[in-house]
């Protein structure tokens, strides 16, 4: 579920649409949260949806860590990119702001976080654009990533956050919130990353 405070609105020709604050987003709000009613695909399941489905999922969908395709049932769905996004995700099963996002601003994410399938041409305007983003992105990116993250995170327990009742991993963000435990790393993100590495 994207933040309540949003909108969807016409971006730019080459953009089209995206979602944008109706009100400031302080840094450190979670502004999306994995729901029940998000639609969430097997990639053998996907396969057997035909072409015309699988084109809708490729374009609005993104792949988690299990390699499962996951439709937003709301305007999450139309997040864009951003070399320099004003939200990421650590390791859990949201996203959160890692800078103010003022009103009128957009709400974007790096895709590159999100197990891309190739590369696309960015359109993102900022200084920090790679020009093109990459599925190998996430491997130069991802130290850069946790940092940014790691700065922000934090002030999760210090802005009021309606999307909380949806995060299933309380426990962890707590103890990572307390010290008691790491912030989790945008590779647990990563297609595979954790079956990979609980086999070393």
């Amino acid at each position: 579920m994207i933040h309540p405070d949003t909108e969807l609105r016409f971006i730019h020709p080459d953009i089209g649409f995206g979602v944008v604050a109706t009100r400031l987003i302080p840094k450190g709000t979670i502004t999306w949260a994995q729901d029940e009613f998000d639609q969430v695909f097997t990639p053998e399941r996907l396969q057997s949806l035909g072409p015309i489905f699988a084109k809708v999922l490729g374009k609005y969908s993104f792949v988690n860590g299990r390699g499962e395709y996951v439709l937003c049932w709301d305007l999450a769905r139309y997040v864009n990119h951003s070399c320099d996004p004003t939200c990421l995700s650590a390791g859990y099963n949201f996203e959160f702001a890692v800078k103010d996002i003022q009103p009128g601003e957009e709400l974007t994410d790096d895709y590159a976080t999100l197990n891309l399938e190739g590369s696309f041409e960015c359109r993102c305007r900022t200084r920090q654009c790679r020009s093109v983003v990459s599925e190998a992105d996430i491997y130069a990116h991802a130290d850069r990533w946790d940092s940014v993250v790691r700065e922000a995170f934090p002030l999760i327990a210090a802005q009021p956050q309606p999307l909380w009742p949806l995060v299933t991993e309380k426990e962890a963000v707590q103890a990572a919130l307390e010290g008691a435990a790491e912030i989790a790393s945008c590779r647990l993100n990563l297609r595979g990353y954790q079956r990979e590495h609980a086999r070393r």
